[in-house]
């Protein structure tokens, strides 16, 4: 199943016979069961009824969805979690050891902005990078999960992007990452949230960064130095996650940043992230 936050309202997204994608009201079509926020998806414990909706919806009847409408999928995430050099590409571009365990900091809410929003970099700012990726939303609560079942805990899957202030993640004495990594609209996502299920081999997705029309990163999940259930594996020894809680599961190689020379977004970049499977987001950059 794909969702969408449309205009607020959690939608399921439909094809049509003509090839558009349509949205399904999940509250309407539910007949009231379940309400119209987007968090209705993100639970696990309504996929089921969900899934009912979606084998008894006439694709054909439902509106055509408008993506300039489309909000974050998951808009208001309890916590959010980002991986450090987690692609083997950017480990070496990096010049560093790949990791033996995973590095972690955090995304806070506030950064979370809509798949078409525009992405305001700070005025006097003048290393703000890119980071394409694929970004997971827990939909159960999980503590203690294993490799073998952690795609359980998951509602999907979407893109995202780790927008980060270089300069200031990296100022010294202390490296800063969770607030460089968490300015207002830092973590782009979207267009939808799709369910594992969707996917030919989930652990195998192609992500794709372009910046004003020139490829940047281009990777796919299969070169994870961690993969997606090892990670869900590690967080949750001493973690508790539940529904709505985002992890960006890392960079692939081609960040500005490691760049020669090297290449920062200026005002009216625009960003285009897509994850095969889920779509494309595109997000201009505005400084102010």
């Amino acid at each position: 199943m794909r969702f969408a936050n449309l205009q607020g309202r959690a939608v399921l997204v439909v094809r049509g016979d003509d090839g558009t994608d349509r949205a399904v009201d999940i509250e309407r079509s539910s007949d009231g069961r379940l309400g119209s926020d987007p968090a209705v998806y993100v639970d696990l414990a309504n996929h089921a009824l969900l899934g009912e909706i979606a084998a008894s919806v006439s694709a054909n009847d439902a509106p055509a969805l408008d993506p300039a409408l489309l909000g974050a999928p998951v808009p208001r995430p309890p916590k959010g979690l980002g991986v450090g050099l987690n692609y083997r590409t950017h480990a070496i571009e990096s010049g560093r050891e790949f990791p033996t365990e995973p590095h972690f900091f955090g995304k806070t809410n506030n950064c979370v902005a809509g798949p078409f929003d525009d992405v305001i970099a700070p005025a006097g700012r003048h290393e703000i990078d890119f980071e394409a990726e694929v970004v997971i939303a827990f939909g159960r609560t999980c503590k203690g999960a294993t490799e073998d079942d952690a795609w359980s805990y998951l509602a999907g899957v979407t893109c995202g992007q780790d927008i980060s202030d270089r300069g200031e993640q990296f100022r010294l004495p202390i490296k800063q990452f969770t607030i460089a990594k968490s300015y207002d609209t830092f973590g782009p996502t979207g267009p939808f949230l799709v369910t594992p299920d969707e996917f030919p081999d989930r652990d195998a997705l192609g992500l794709t960064g372009v910046v004003s029309g020139e490829v940047m990163q281009e990777a796919n999940t299969s070169d994870l130095i961690f993969p997606i259930p090892a990670l869900v594996a590690w967080l949750t020894r001493f973690m508790t996650f539940g529904p709505g809680d985002l992890v960006w599961t890392g960079t692939p190689g081609g960040v500005g940043e490691a760049r020669t020379p090297q290449r920062f977004l200026v005002d009216g970049d625009v960003i285009e992230t897509t994850v095969s499977g889920v779509g494309t987001m595109r997000n201009r950059v505005v400084v102010r």
